[in-house]
């Protein structure tokens, strides 16, 4: 990758996030801008965890701030929910390919964190208070919500497999080189961003509180 840390800034009315480019989920969110690049870099090594799991080698470089986009009310919650303008840009199959790496990685590191873990976590303000059966139902729920955006429609999971199915058709989907115009409800480089970041954010919050 380029030498530099190519980072982008959602900018809401009380926080800001700063979303690598390159390395899709690698997002933070705090109390402003400077903020926000900061714990980005603190978690670097975190996030290392996942480059490691998909064969990558990550070597972040100081973040250096390409655009800028608004936020809303969503980001103070604390999900990045604006889709930056790079964002429309093509997508190789080298990069589609690197990001499904990524995505799978984010998903060996959850199941394997969540075998590991208690049913009951500890409270308290990271995550609030829900428990291990919660955070998995509202990661899995989310992810099929996520798929939709790209035309990956599957019903509630009933069945054994059928969570896998639905992740087997998603990353297949977001493999695919991909040019513009926009067709479905969130261009796939977003779409890749946004699933990264929510399965490794959840990760890190069930590590932080067991």
């Amino acid at each position: 990758m380029a030498a530099m840390t190519r980072v982008y800034l959602e900018i809401g009315p009380k926080k800001a996030f700063a979303c690598s480019l390159d390395w899709p989920g690698w997002c933070r969110v705090a109390k402003g801008e400077e903020a926000a690049l900061d714990l980005l870099m603190d978690y670097a090594p975190r996030y290392r965890v996942v480059a490691d799991r998909a064969g990558l080698a990550f070597q972040p470089a100081e973040p250096v701030v390409v655009a800028r986009v608004p936020g809303s009310d969503m980001t103070d919650f604390g999900a990045p929910y604006a889709v930056p303008d790079l964002d429309q840009e093509p997508v190789e199959a080298a990069e589609a390919a690197r990001g499904v790496a990524l995505l799978r990685a984010a998903w060996e590191l959850f199941d394997e964190t969540v075998a590991a873990s208690p049913e009951a976590l500890r409270k308290g303000p990271r995550g609030g208070g829900r428990d291990l059966s919660r955070i998995v139902d509202h990661v899995e729920g989310a992810e099929r919500a996520y798929a939709r955006k790209v035309d990956v429609r599957h019903r509630p999971y009933k069945a054994e497999g059928d969570r896998d199915r639905m992740r087997a058709e998603l990353a297949a989907v977001l493999s695919r080189p991909w040019e513009p115009p926009q067709t479905t409800g969130w261009p796939p480089r977003y779409a890749l961003r946004r699933a990264v970041w929510h399965v490794i954010d959840h990760l890190w919050e069930i590590e932080d509180r067991r």
